[in-house]
């Protein structure tokens, strides 16, 4: 049992590095570039729309590239009002790390443009009605602890010395998902075989049967929540074929989790930027309940209809 778990744990990370290092070292690259301050002052225009300044698209261009803490890193470089902290916080909080996040849910068997036009759709959308319905949180904000003395490491000279930076940050990341998956499939594994993974499933039944999937999905789900997705997607790839999920309990489930995924974590590390993050979860948590409720109910009045009219056919 011991040995199926650590082979499930290293095959899945096997699969998840040979996507996770070549975006992280590519993407690592490109912040050296001018690329990503040419994307940020091409949005800048467009940034008035959802409350914000030309500068703020440099968050979330560097967040959406490469990671929330790098988003929020960026946001500490800047003179910004509490509003535009808030609104940059819950639009990264929907839309970070892009490419390693889709690319894994790729692996999932999910199409990538559907999860990131989920992803920046909530994104854009919760921002527009913020700053619609907001009028206050004008007042220069305060940030929190850490924000003077994080140390400043000095750039990389040299094009070799920024590849061998990429390379490393791949390794990293590629350690980092070990440590986790390895472990966690391991678990996983053994739970399964003891018949363990009923009680994750019965505790998760009132979300699995609100957002109208099977409570096979709730291995799926419990990982997706707690740790992420790119951590979590080892769990989730084995948990599709191991309890056969159906493809559209899957989607719908991974549209729950790219709304509101690593709720924990992804809230707590807001607090560096000195803004209450009840908000940022309650809205995370309404709006994946909102937008999963309704798709589900969408596609499963559609399927009856569709069902119900191929008995007729068949009937004729």
């Amino acid at each position: 049992m011991i040995k199926r778990g650590l082979m499930s744990g290293l095959s899945t990370t096997w699969t998840l590095s040979k996507v996770i290092f070549p975006i992280t070292l590519f993407i690592t690259i490109l912040g050296y570039t001018p690329v990503l301050h040419w994307i940020a002052s091409f949005i800048s225009p467009l940034m008035g729309m959802i409350g914000l300044t030309g500068e703020a698209a440099i968050p979330l261009v560097v967040g959406n590239a490469l990671n929330l803490y790098a988003g929020i890193g960026a946001i500490l470089s800047l003179d910004l009002t509490v509003k535009e902290v808030f609104i940059l916080a819950i639009m990264l909080s929907f839309s970070h790390n892009l490419f390693v996040e889709s690319a894994v849910a790729a692996k999932v068997g999910l199409r990538i443009p559907i999860i990131i036009a989920v992803r920046v759709g909530l994104a854009l959308v919760s921002a527009f009605v913020i700053n619609l319905v907001w009028q206050g949180g004008g007042e220069q904000a305060v940030y929190g602890f850490g924000s003077a003395t994080a140390p400043v490491t000095p750039e990389p000279s040299g094009w070799l010395a920024i590849l061998g930076e990429g390379v490393l940050a791949g390794v990293t990341g590629i350690a980092q998902l070990a440590l986790i998956v390895i472990p966690l499939m391991l678990v996983v594994q053994i739970m399964r075989e003891k018949n363990w993974l009923k009680l994750i499933a019965n505790g998760l039944a009132p979300l699995t049967k609100l957002i109208g999937v099977d409570k096979n999905t709730s291995v799926t789900l419990a990982s997706g929540l707690s740790i992420g997705l790119a951590y979590g997607a080892g769990v989730m790839i084995d948990a599709v074929k191991e309890d056969k999920v159906k493809k559209k309990d899957l989607y719908i489930v991974f549209i729950f989790l790219v709304a509101c995924h690593a709720v924990v974590e992804d809230t707590l590390v807001f607090l560096i930027l000195g803004i209450p993050v009840w908000p940022l979860l309650v809205i995370r948590l309404t709006a994946a309940l909102v937008l999963t409720i309704t798709i589900s109910r969408i596609w499963n009045s559609y399927d009856k209809k569709r069902s119900k009219q191929h008995e007729e056919s068949f009937a004729h």
